[in-house]
């Protein structure tokens, strides 16, 4: 039996080439004491691989190059070696970009199949999923009637950062996208009040438009102009959640920062960066909140699937450029 997987083989400067990367064949793992086999049948491509590829001091090791890299996954069991997980479970776990991954039964999580389809345990009700509940809630303090802004919001955590704060009572929730049809998509599927093509005018004259009496949360994955033009438009106590900057990953120079920040002065604002696995804590409230809203369909999503292992590197790319509506997941 084959085993592919993605190697990295340099580390990309400014847009990441095909040639930083390898699709290479090796043996089917043997599970140790205390492992279990697993053959994923989905994984999850996501923004902050990017950083990962780089050799700069962040808050997780970078990839190790000529070594599979690594991102989140969900599989069947097919041979266990340790107890409490069986052959034919299904388990989430973070031993993706391959076909099969021998994975520490402790770091392995079990997911039902019957409650939920397995691609959303990478998306809705994964990482993404609590990534958008943390930051809204806990990170940004959001409370009743606040009026909302999200960038990036047709994405895998934007589009559940609107739906939560609606459903949370926000006054308004207004999206950022990069084409019409997701702007679209985020009004009339996702019940955003409003929401504007960046691509289409100025990021600050448009959100004006779409705000004209402010907002009290933003929630920013993109950075840049979308960061400066919610500055610019903070109410008194305003909160504003980083939870990525997408616009710069690929920068071979350093981004200049919002000019406005003297307004933070004026408003009281503040801003706050968070990490997801800084409140898994949350895991638990999420899921008992999030789960029934998932199952009857008062939270939607979107999975863009591309399908092969082969794949899954333009499948990143795909990310990096926006091509995606809600997760990106690559089907094996």
């Amino acid at each position: 039996m084959i085993n592919r997987e993605w190697h990295l083989l340099s580390r990309p400067v400014g847009w990441p080439k095909p040639e930083d990367f390898a699709l290479v064949e090796s043996e089917v793992p043997t599970p140790g004491e205390g492992q279990v086999l697993v053959r994923n049948k989905y994984l999850s491509v996501d923004p902050y691989m990017r950083g990962r590829m780089s050799a700069a001091k962040s808050y997780v090791a970078p990839f190790e190059l000529g070594k599979v890299m690594q991102g989140g996954a969900v599989g069947e069991v097919v041979a266990s070696n340790a107890e409490g997980i069986a052959v034919g479970d299904h388990v989430l776990h973070f031993l993706g970009w391959r076909e099969y991954a021998a994975v520490d039964a402790k770091n392995a999580v079990k997911v039902d199949p019957d409650a939920a389809p397995l691609s959303t345990y990478l998306g809705v009700l994964g990482m993404t999923g609590l990534t958008a509940y943390a930051g809204l809630l806990r990170t940004a303090s959001f409370k009743e009637g606040d009026v909302v802004f999200v960038s990036g919001a047709a994405g895998a955590v934007g589009s559940q950062v609107g739906q939560i704060a609606k459903l949370k009572g926000a006054s308004r929730v207004i999206g950022s996208a990069g084409s019409d049809e997701k702007v679209k998509l985020l009004v009339e599927e996702y019940g955003f009040d409003a929401a504007f093509n960046y691509k289409n005018g100025k990021v600050s004259d448009q959100l004006r438009e779409a705000a004209p009496d402010g907002i009290d949360v933003y929630f920013d994955n993109v950075g840049g102009d979308h960061l400066e033009a919610a500055i610019g438009q903070l109410n008194r106590d305003g909160r504003i959640a980083v939870c990525g900057m997408i616009s710069v990953y690929n920068n071979t120079e350093p981004a200049p920062g919002p000019r406005n920040l003297a307004r933070l002065i004026q408003t009281r604002g503040r801003i706050e960066g968070f990490l997801v696995g800084d409140h898994y804590d949350l895991q638990p409230q999420f899921v008992q909140e999030v789960g029934p809203w998932v199952a009857s369909g008062a939270l939607k999503y979107r999975e863009t699937v591309v399908e092969g292992i082969e794949n899954s590197l333009e499948a990143f790319l795909g990310v990096l450029r926006g091509d995606n509506t809600g997760k990106m997941i690559v089907k094996l």
